[in-house]
């Protein structure tokens, strides 16, 4: 069963090119990964440099039309799931769905019921599902994502940033959500000072660090690469990797430690 990490924040802030970092980190450590864009936005796809043919939202916008044509003898549970199969984009140890977002109106309760139990048996032919979240975390609200192994909250540097995680925390408790660990990230940002420093103390989350403002990640972005071929002089990339083996170090999915994590594993069992 793979280990379900997502990642959420307000609009902004980095979510996607923090999502996008954090699946080259595992990817050069555990395979396969299934990468879910949950922003409508969508900008996970150029990040990841794949080309989705189809949303999830598109699919639910023609399940839930009044033409809908489904083969004899085929029930519109397995015609979902055909077509939501079919949306995944194959990649070399990286797959990826898009959810996007319906563009008609209407109640789509039963259909993203249908769309949560096929994401969990998914789950059981990956090491990891990444899935980065719109701002406000409304697929956690809705439970399509099921438990949470990890929940990495990506914020900058700021007192309005610092409140919307508090929120965002408060509705984790609210919603009683099967979360077994959550992160802060600060973005594009060195080690915080004064008023954010304190803010940061009284809220209830293991601050993992801040990764700083990254020239590169700017290029990129502007000329549409892909962040997974970052060289690996990217500051943003080097420490996101320092970042994430504080997580990841321990963890079982990843075989291929380095010697140095190898040893720090030692010295922490004894």
């Amino acid at each position: 069963m793979a280990e379900l990490i997502a990642i959420a924040g307000k609009g902004g802030v980095g979510k996607s090119t923090f999502s996008s970092l954090l699946i080259r980190y595992l990817l050069q450590r555990a395979k396969p990964i299934l990468a879910v864009d949950a922003d409508p936005n969508s900008n996970l796809p150029v990040l990841l440099g794949l080309k989705p043919s189809q949303t999830i939202g598109q699919i639910l916008e023609e399940f839930m039309g009044a033409k809908l044509k489904i083969p004899a003898g085929m029930s519109k549970q397995s015609w979902l799931e055909m077509r939501i199969s079919q949306a995944v984009v194959e990649g070399k140890g990286l797959d990826m769905i898009v959810m996007g977002r319906p563009e008609g109106t209407g109640c789509y309760c039963s259909a993203n019921n249908v769309l949560r139990d096929f994401l969990e048996k998914m789950r059981e032919n990956y090491k990891y599902v990444v899935v980065d979240n719109e701002a406000g975390m409304e697929h956690l609200s809705r439970r399509t994502e099921g438990k949470i192994d990890r929940l990495f909250i990506v914020s900058d540097a700021t007192v309005k940033g610092l409140r919307t995680v508090a929120n965002l925390l408060e509705l984790v408790k609210e919603l009683q959500l099967e979360i077994q660990t959550k992160y802060l990230i600060l973005n594009r940002t060195n080690s915080p000072e004064g008023k954010i420093k304190q803010m940061l103390d009284n809220l209830d989350i293991q601050f993992l660090g801040a990764i700083p403002e990254d020239h590169l990640i700017l290029e990129f972005d502007l000329e549409e690469k892909p962040i997974l071929n970052l060289p690996e002089s990217s500051i943003a990339l080097k420490t996101s990797e320092e970042l994430l083996d504080r997580v990841f170090a321990q963890s079982k999915a990843i075989k291929n430690l380095s010697p140095q994590l190898a040893e720090m594993n030692k010295e922490a069992a004894k």
